[in-house]
């Protein structure tokens, strides 16, 4: 390796110190750590293998389907979808959620020639970001129907009053993100197919857990009525980012992905996916490390992952003045303030999270929401754990304990979203000052979303995130 090389290669290192750890079970969002480093070394060898590939045309590169076939028929087995079932390999959850919308869009249109009417998603109001993303792309109207506050989830029959002719879709989660809670899949599927309304469910995180996760109950594409489900290698599938899998069903909503044209003077374009070229090194990581671990594999880490959850688990209700939200199937937790002890005695589940974040462990706080009939989702810290949270248990479980204690009495305030906020912080400043120290008040910054009306609070944090990437003015280049 030459000087300049080791140069670059220093930089990156250099950029790299900035990051929270991506190893050792520190973070408990974002990463998620198999605890095998010759898994990550059998990757990141597979992803060299084919680094020059381009994913876009398979018949010029068969390796591309090939692997994808691989990876299909393992998730179609471990999912439990028919001979018939079929999809695609994708860049991550929000690719695959995307996709799903876009064949739901296609069927509706194709079922209603004409008509002048938008059509609709119907999900729970914990369904992830990346529907509201997709028809926010599309053109689909979302329709969020709230959830109880304390479980986290609702009856089927209150999603399914909410279904008409306009529905192109509803949405089911295993589990839901926000608070970890399993919706009521085997219930929604089936008021979704009374109507011949396509029903996806969300697997994105449990798809690879869920599957090897004692007293589970159905949620899979064995259940009467899912027609497509996403799952993500790069989650509990322990490969690198970014790589999912989206299932169909059926085959005519498979096709309904799809695109293509040949109305242009260049080479045939079929794309299966949203991106056209696309790099092969995800698939090929992602390949080697289904097929090194199988069923096997995955049933072992899932049951070190399952032992993990349940001591923090035993460690939040050991707690005095926090609670976890509603009844969480496999890893993710939500943490809340427990109401029903003195106010003394409650713990804010943000300032908690900073308290622990000083511990050095990582937690993400999610900020409450009042939803669309007027209750309140509280303000919660999430935790997400996996094989690699098994090694530092006792650390990570102390520090979630001293860290309650150093913030308990600080309970969190009632919501007023939508009231009037004064002196809001520039989020052009905001964002260099963070930059330049490494810092960020996130329980502040949470504060201020729960405050603010929820379209200004976006458009502050694209503001935020905007100057944060942003080049500095007379930055040097790294050449």
């Amino acid at each position: 390796m030459s000087e300049h090389d080791e140069q670059v290669l220093s930089l990156l290192d250099t950029y790299r110190a900035h990051d929270a750890p991506t190893h050792g079970g520190r973070v408990l969002s974002y990463v998620y750590d198999s605890g095998l480093a010759e898994l990550d070394a059998l990757a990141g060898r597979a992803a060299a293998r084919v680094q020059a590939v381009n994913g876009l045309d398979p018949t010029t590169f068969p390796s591309v389907a090939l692997m994808q076939a691989d990876l299909l028929s393992f998730a179609r087995d471990v999912l439990r979808g028919a001979p018939g079932t079929s999809g695609a390999v994708t860049s991550g959850g929000t690719e695959s959620i995307m996709l799903a919308v876009l064949a739901a869009r296609e069927r509706w249109r194709e079922h209603h020639p004409g008509d002048p009417r938008t059509p609709r998603v119907v999900v729970p109001s914990t369904a992830h970001a990346a529907f509201h993303k997709a028809a926010h792309y599309l053109g689909l109207q979302m329709v969020t129907v709230p959830v109880d506050p304390r479980t986290g989830t609702l009856e089927a029959d209150r999603l399914a009053a909410h279904l008409d002719d306009a529905t192109a879709l509803t949405v089911a989660s295993a589990p839901a993100y926000p608070h970890g809670v399993l919706d009521p899949v085997a219930g929604i599927a089936a008021a979704a197919a009374e109507r011949g309304i396509p029903c996806h469910v969300d697997a994105c995180v449990g798809g690879f857990v869920l599957p090897w996760w004692e007293g589970t109950p159905p949620w899979d594409l064995a259940v009467p009525g899912v027609t497509s489900i996403s799952a993500d290698l790069h989650k509990f599938g322990y490969a690198p980012k970014g790589a999912s899998v989206l299932l169909l069903a059926d085959p005519a909503l498979d096709r309904a992905r799809y695109y293509a044209l040949t109305d242009w003077p260049g080479y045939p374009v079929v794309n299966p996916t949203v991106l056209g070229s696309r790099s092969a090194m995800s698939l090929a990581a992602a390949w080697a490390v289904v097929t090194r671990l199988g069923t096997q594999g995955y049933a072992e880490l899932t049951a070190g992952v399952a032992r993990a959850t349940a001591e923090v688990r035993e460690v939040v209700d050991g707690t005095a003045g926090l609670r976890v939200v509603g009844e969480p199937t496999g890893p993710l937790l939500a943490v809340g303030t427990d109401p029903d002890v003195p106010r003394p005695e409650q713990v804010d589940p943000h300032a908690w999270a900073q308290a622990v974040a000083a511990r050095g462990f990582v937690l993400q706080g999610q900020p409450a929401l009042t939803q669309a009939d007027g209750t309140v989702l509280p303000r919660t810290t999430h935790l997400t754990l996996t094989p690699a949270s098994a090694s530092v248990l006792d650390e990570l479980g102390a520090a979630l304990r001293a860290g309650a204690d150093d913030v308990r009495g600080q309970a969190a305030a009632p919501v007023e979203a939508g009231g009037p906020v004064t002196d809001l912080p520039d989020p052009v400043a905001l964002a260099r000052a963070a930059r330049e120290s490494g810092e960020l008040d996130l329980p502040a910054v949470l504060a201020l979303v729960e405050a603010l009306p929820r379209p200004q609070s976006a458009r502050l944090l694209v503001d935020f995130l905007a100057a944060f990437t942003a080049p500095p003015t007379g930055r040097p280049s790294p050449d």
